[in-house]
């Protein structure tokens, strides 16, 4: 009976914490969510409305790091819900804003940002480390920073591969794009334009073509990064078509995926799909790292996995990102939030908050 009440103290603990929210100035920029005492209140970003509890002390946590790579255009109010079901679990959750790729600037999306992530994930586990040093603000959360989880979305997802070892080129982007443009269209081309099944569509496929030939195609040189601290990876409907799958045969570290079935931005069979087919799985027996399928969304879409969900997005935007017609998000997503977790608790080896 001790051991159960304990277990339900704990329990009880966790589920009362609150969310703290700290923004980190510097290049990148950095917000941290992570678990405190204080009680949440409510509070406007942008359009969104968040629960949490701006500034406030840390408290408790169970020692690990959780770093998010959000998607192209994006930024951390969308990937605010899996953040906090991360921080009610104890975890501290760091996430970039990406230089040139977030809501604010998007001037280098595409390669330049995908190679440049890594490098800003890195320098936000630094950030957090300096300052979970003994006497540091974040003292209180106890962080292991020699153990530090990858979370990534879409764009973000190719920055998470990379750091379980993937490597990739533009060149194998414009290999890709030549041989299925039409049919992954939205992945080669983004929010420039798209294809309606009308008389241009066929300009539209030449001249896209030709630019990212000119772009792309001469640019072979495999980007590639590893960070030692880096323990486990969980990529979500990543960008994947640039990547040398065998690069990921085996990955270097335990990585976790997450599907959308009716992903409209990034086909599933040209990305996640190559992912897992490459990819092998999980051997837990032996300890050789491995891929885990932890989430099958059928009926989710590209920006299914985001929560909030992004609004007021232009047309085209909204067509590649809104949930398609029969999604049930809010169950799907319970779901997918608990699997992270339980992965991330698991490959991490997490301490009891």
């Amino acid at each position: 009976m001790c051991g159960l009440a304990a277990l339900l103290g704990l329990v009880a603990s966790i589920a009362h914490a609150g969310t703290g929210l700290l923004a980190l100035e510097g290049t990148p920029a950095i917000t941290l969510v992570y678990p405190t005492n204080a009680p949440d209140a409510t509070i406007a970003r942008g359009p969104y409305t968040l629960h949490a509890a701006p500034n406030a002390p840390a408290a408790g946590g169970n020692s690990r790091l959780v770093v998010l790579s959000h998607g192209s255009g994006g930024g951390m109010e969308t990937e605010f819900d899996l953040a906090q079901a991360l921080v009610r679990a104890g975890f501290t959750v760091a996430v970039p804003m990406h230089a040139g790729d977030n809501w604010q600037d998007m001037r280098d999306v595409g390669p330049v940002s995908w190679a440049r992530r890594p490098q800003e994930l890195s320098q936000a586990i630094d950030a957090v480390a300096a300052l979970s040093a003994p006497g540091g603000r974040l003292a209180p959360l106890r962080l292991d920073p020699r153990r530090v989880g990858v979370y990534g979305m879409s764009a973000g997802g190719i920055a998470a591969l990379t750091l379980a070892g993937a490597r990739w080129s533009p060149a194998m982007q414009a290999r890709h794009c030549d041989a299925h443009l039409a049919e992954d269209f939205p992945a080669c081309v983004g929010l420039a334009t798209e294809l309606t099944g009308g008389l241009l569509d066929g300009a539209k496929l030449a001249i896209a073509r030709g630019i990212i030939q000119h772009k792309w195609a001469g640019d072979t040189a495999w980007r590639t990064a590893h960070d030692p601290r880096v323990a486990a990876v969980v990529a979500a409907v990543p960008m994947a078509s640039p990547i040398d799958m065998a690069s990921l045969a085996p990955p270097r570290v335990p990585l976790g995926l997450v599907r959308a079935g009716r992903d409209g931005w990034l086909a599933p069979r040209f990305h996640i799909d190559a992912v897992r087919a490459a990819c092998a799985p999980s051997r837990l027996a032996t300890g050789q790292p491995g891929c885990t399928l932890l989430a099958d969304m059928p009926q989710g879409g590209h920006g299914s996995t985001l929560s909030p969900p992004p609004v007021g997005l232009p047309p085209r935007a909204a067509r590649l990102l809104d949930d398609p017609p029969g999604f049930d998000r809010a169950r799907a997503l319970s779901a997918v939030h608990d699997a992270i977790v339980t992965f991330f608790q698991t490959q991490l080896g997490a301490l009891p908050p």
